[in-house]
C-alpha cells in the first residue's frame, strides 16, 4: 500500500512534457557514468566500432520529492521511465541502432535523484588506423551530449572520478581479440558558428589487438617461405633444380597471398604494413628467380659461348674473390693459367712438323728430325706412304676436334667460375637486403607493441 500511494503521490500530477525544475534558470545537472563490458567488432572497412557498454546517469528531479515517514519510511522507489521526464542525451557517433535490452524502469530517491541505469549495445563510427595492424591500437570516442537542450538547461558531469573511470575493467571481458587498455574522460563546450553551447562529455575507448594469432597464420608462413628461399641459394648454380625450385616458392607464396587476402583488413583511405610486407617479399622472391635465371643462363655450356672479357676475369675472379673472402680463389687463378698454358701449346704445337715426322721421304731429314733409323723400317713405311698420309689426315683431324673441344671446355669452366663469384656476390647482396628489411619491421612493430 505505501509503494501505491507514494507512486500515485509522485505521479498524479506530474507533467513529464518539462523540465523539472520550479525555477526555469536552474540547470539541470546530469552525472553520467560509463562501464565498457565487451568489444563486440570492429569492422575495419566501414570503420565501424561495435562496443557493449553499462550506462547510467544521475540528475535531480524537483518534483519527485517526498517525506519518507508518511510513507512508510520508503526513501526509494523504481518508476516507469515513460512516466517521468528523461533527458534527450545522446552519442554523436551512432551510426546504426543496436540491440540493446529495454529497462523500462528508473530508481528515484526520496530528495529527487533520479538514476537511470542500462546496458547500450553501441554501434558507432570510428577512425580506424591498420597501418600498424595486428599490433595495432585504435582510439575510439563515444560522446554524450544533450541533442537540444543548450548548457543553460542541461550541464553534464563526470559521475565518478575520472581516473576510477580510467582504469575500471571489473565487468570487461577481455576473452576476445581486443583488449582494453583504458577509458579516458573529458568534458567540453560545443557550440556551432554563433549558436549556444552544448556541454559534451567524450569518453576515448582505447583498445589494443591481440596479434597472438595474426602472428602465426600470417607472419610465420612468410618467414618460413623467405627463409626457404635463402636456403634455395645453397644449390648449385649450373643445375636446373634452383629454377624449379624458385618458380615453386613463388607460386606458393601467391596460393598463400590469396588465402590470407581475407583475413587483411581492408579500408579506403590506406593500407597496412603488413600488406606492404606481403607485397616486397613477392617482389624478392621475383628478384631471386631472375638472379637464379641470370646466373643459370650465364654457366650453361654452349659451343658459341665467347671467351671470358679480360675485365670481367680482374673483377670478379681477382677483386671479388679477395672482397668475398672466398677461400678457394687460388683454384681458379691456377685453372685459369692452365687454361692459358694449354691454349698457348696447342698454339706451338705444328702438326706439319709432325706429319714430316712420320711420313718424311728423305732419310737423311728423318736422322735430323727423328734420328737415325733402319733402312728397312724406312723401306717399309715408303711403301705404304698413301694409306699411312690418309691414317695422319684422321689422327690430325681426331686431333684438332679434341683440342676444339678442350677450348671450349676451358670457355665453359671459366664462364662456371664467373657465375660461381657473381652468384656468392648477389646472393651476400640479396641476403643483406632480407635482413635489413626483417629488422626494420621487427624493430617497428616491437615499438608499436610495447608503445
Amino acid at each position: 500500500p505505501a509503494l501505491r500511494r507514494l507512486s500515485h503521490y509522485l505521479l498524479s500530477r506530474y507533467q513529464k512534457g518539462t523540465r523539472p525544475v520550479r525555477d526555469w534558470r536552474t540547470t539541470t545537472n546530469v552525472a553520467i557514468d560509463l562501464m565498457v563490458y565487451a568489444i563486440l567488432s570492429v569492422d575495419e572497412k566501414n570503420q565501424v566500432l561495435t562496443t557493449y557498454i553499462w550506462y547510467r546517469q544521475h540528475w535531480t528531479d524537483e518534483f519527485l520529492r517526498w517525506d519518507p515517514e508518511r510513507f512508510d519510511n520508503l526513501t526509494q522507489i523504481s518508476l516507469p521511465a515513460e512516466s517521468i521526464w528523461v533527458p534527450d542525451i545522446l552519442i554523436n557517433e551512432f551510426v546504426d541502432v543496436g540491440k540493446s535490452p529495454h529497462v523500462p524502469y528508473v530508481y528515484v530517491g526520496h530528495h529527487g535523484e533520479v538514476q537511470n541505469l542500462k546496458p547500450i549495445q553501441v554501434m558507432t563510427a570510428c577512425s580506424l588506423d591498420i597501418y600498424n595492424f595486428p599490433f595495432d591500437v585504435q582510439n575510439c570516442s563515444l560522446t554524450f551530449t544533450s541533442w537540444l537542450h543548450h548548457i543553460r538547461d542541461i550541464n553534464l558531469s563526470l559521475w565518478r572520478q575520472p581516473e576510477l573511470v580510467k582504469f575500471d575493467r571489473s565487468v570487461f571481458m577481455n576473452q576476445g581479440e581486443w583488449e582494453l587498455l583504458y577509458v579516458l574522460s573529458c568534458f567540453q563546450e560545443f557550440s556551432v558558428k554563433s549558436s549556444d553551447s552544448y556541454a559534451e562529455m567524450k569518453f576515448y575507448v582505447v583498445i589494443r589487438r591481440r596479434p597472438l594469432f595474426y602472428t602465426v597464420s600470417l607472419l610465420l608462413p612468410s618467414i618460413f617461405l623467405m627463409v626457404m628461399d635463402i636456403v634455395g641459394f645453397y644449390l648449385p648454380p649450373n643445375s636446373g633444380e634452383r629454377v624449379s625450385f624458385k618458380i615453386t616458392l613463388l607460386l606458393g607464396y601467391s596460393v598463400f597471398l590469396i588465402i590470407v587476402s581475407d583475413t587483411l583488413p581492408a579500408t579506403a583511405v590506406g593500407t597496412p604494413l603488413i600488406g606492404i610486407y606481403f607485397v616486397v617479399c613477392m617482389a624478392l622472391l621475383v628478384i631471386s628467380l631472375t638472379e637464379t635465371i641470370l646466373i643459370v643462363r650465364l654457366v650453361h655450356k654452349q659451343d658459341l659461348q665467347p671467351h671470358v672479357p679480360d675485365w670481367v676475369k680482374r673483377l670478379l675472379l681477382e677483386r671479388a674473390t679477395v672482397l668475398l673472402c672466398i677461400r678457394d680463389r687460388k683454384k681458379f687463378s691456377q685453372s685459369r693459367t692452365q687454361s692459358s698454358d694449354i691454349s698457348r701449346q696447342v698454339e706451338n704445337n705444328d702438326s706439319t712438323a709432325k706429319l714430316n715426322h712420320y711420313g718424311c721421304e728423305d732419310p737423311r731429314e728423318c736422322e735430323t728430325v727423328g734420328g737415325s733409323r733402319p733402312a728397312p723400317a724406312f723401306a717399309g713405311q715408303a711403301e705404304g706412304s698413301p694409306l699411312t698420309h690418309g691414317l695422319l689426315r684422321e689422327i690430325a683431324a681426331i686431333r684438332q676436334f679434341l683440342e676444339k673441344r678442350e677450348e671450349f671446355r676451358d670457355v665453359a669452366r671459366e664462364w662456371l667460375q664467373v657465375g660461381y663469384v657473381l652468384d656468392v656476390l648477389l646472393f651476400r647482396a640479396y641476403l643483406v637486403a632480407v635482413l635489413a628489411y626483417s629488422i626494420t619491421l621487427g624493430t617497428l612493430w616491437s615499438v608499436w607493441r610495447d608503445a
